[in-house]
């Protein structure tokens, strides 16, 4: 078709008008078509001319950035391409990679548009015409549910790595733990029974008394580390049963209460009142819940605003933890499920590890969006018990009368 316009347009002096018309009509339906095309793709298309101005871009590439003023039809004083992109990383990377002309390939940018975050792959290359460069063409391609994949998959590879050494290497040190435990109250009931005998020394049972306590502080911090890593990797008997979210998380709040005023941390909540009920098992739900609302705490030491949210969305229940601490840095945040990852001094790193595994073993999903300063949002998915599945019948006991049929008329 492109040949057959050529050819026509250098005998355009020769055309009839019909002739005219019904190439125009070709034209614009071999235009149509391509847009129909770059607009069915699944990644996003922008391309532009010599001088870096947008010419076209497709659907997707509107909905992954945050592009104002594409619609502009005027040629004079169009703006660069990267001057039309709400973003703080993007258009300095268009601008520099634009400008000297160079290509690149696969660059990652977290990017926020209509209140999502996405991860965006975007590669610059030339758009070649005739044997002449003739503008750039920009693809963008959205690779957030793949690097979510490739999380869980390494998530999930660790979790089978840590199972095949963790009871018996855990269940080894926790014994002499154990042992250390007691003798050191041993040692605190010698130096009690004998302090009032020498009060001359009392500066030295005192010395010995602190050394003693922060040996004991150390003993109990490992075996919460160890605590934590044997509920890891154990197998977990989850029981999910019916139950009210917003009444789960409205007892927690008030568990967590007195170390949230202890820790000047405001909260307040924003529950969906005709939330369905969600399918969880309160224990492990519990242990989770209160491994992120410390994890909150943690990142929020001056104090600051706990935020709890309740929605019902298709099958799920949604669940939003949300703090304004310290936030989570770009290059962190595919890290942070992971065993071990920690960005805290005295942290196992199985904490939120602990969250990831109880909230997939209730076919649920947990994300995270957060920038640094901004604080952190923990978005929780559990699955809503469907109608259908309430209405099943009872299974039937031995004894009971035939079944009877009634398929109507």
């Amino acid at each position: 078709m492109r040949q057959f316009i050529k050819r026509a347009l250098q005998k355009l002096n020769k055309l009839r008008s019909e002739q005219v018309g019904a190439l125009l009509v070709s034209a614009a339906d071999e235009i149509d078509r391509l847009e129909t095309v770059l607009d069915s793709l699944r990644e996003g298309v922008l391309v532009c001319d010599g001088d870096h101005c947008l010419i076209m871009a497709n659907r997707c590439a509107k909905r992954y950035l945050p592009i104002s003023g594409e619609d502009e039809k005027s040629e004079k004083n169009k703006p660069p391409v990267w001057s039309m992109i709400r973003d703080e990383k993007v258009p300095p990377f268009l601008k520099h990679v634009l400008e000297s002309g160079d290509k690149a390939l696969d660059k990652e940018f977290y990017v926020e548009h209509t209140n999502q975050l996405r991860l965006l792959s975007l590669s610059v290359l030339p758009l070649v015409q005739d044997g002449h460069v003739s503008g750039s063409l920009i693809h963008i391609e959205d690779i957030t549910e793949k690097r979510r994949r490739e999380a869980r998959m390494r998530r999930m590879e660790s979790l089978a790595s840590l199972t095949n050494m963790a009871a018996s290497v855990a269940h080894e040190i926790k014994n002499p733990l154990g042992s250390l435990s007691i003798h050191v109250q041993l040692i605190q009931k010698a130096l009690n029974a004998h302090k009032e005998q020498f009060p001359e020394h009392a500066a030295l049972y005192g010395a010995f008394e602190n050394y003693l306590e922060i040996i004991n502080e150390e003993i109990d911090r490992l075996n919460h580390i160890v605590v934590d890593f044997l509920f890891a990797v154990r197998p977990m008997d989850i029981e999910p049963v019916e139950g009210d979210v917003n009444a789960f998380l409205k007892e927690m709040l008030d568990f967590v209460s007195f170390e949230l005023e202890e820790n000047n941390i405001e909260w307040n909540v924003d529950f969906q009142e005709d939330l369905p009920l969600a399918l969880f098992d309160e224990r492990y739900m519990k242990q989770a819940s209160l491994n992120l609302i410390k994890n909150a705490i943690a990142a929020m030491p001056e104090g600051g605003v706990l935020s709890i949210k309740t929605a019902a969305k298709d099958s799920e229940a949604i669940i939003t933890v949300t703090d304004t601490g310290e936030g989570i840095s770009e290059e962190n945040l595919p890290k942070i499920f992971e065993p071990y990852f920690t960005t805290k001094a005295s942290g196992s790193g199985l904490g939120l590890t602990l969250v990831y595994k109880i909230i997939h073993e209730h076919k649920g999903e947990i994300t995270v969006k957060s920038k640094p300063g901004r604080g952190a949002s923990f978005i929780i998915s559990l699955p809503i018990v469907q109608k259908d599945m309430r209405s099943l019948p009872e299974p039937r006991k031995e004894g009971d009368g035939p079944v009877v049929e009634w398929k109507g008329v």
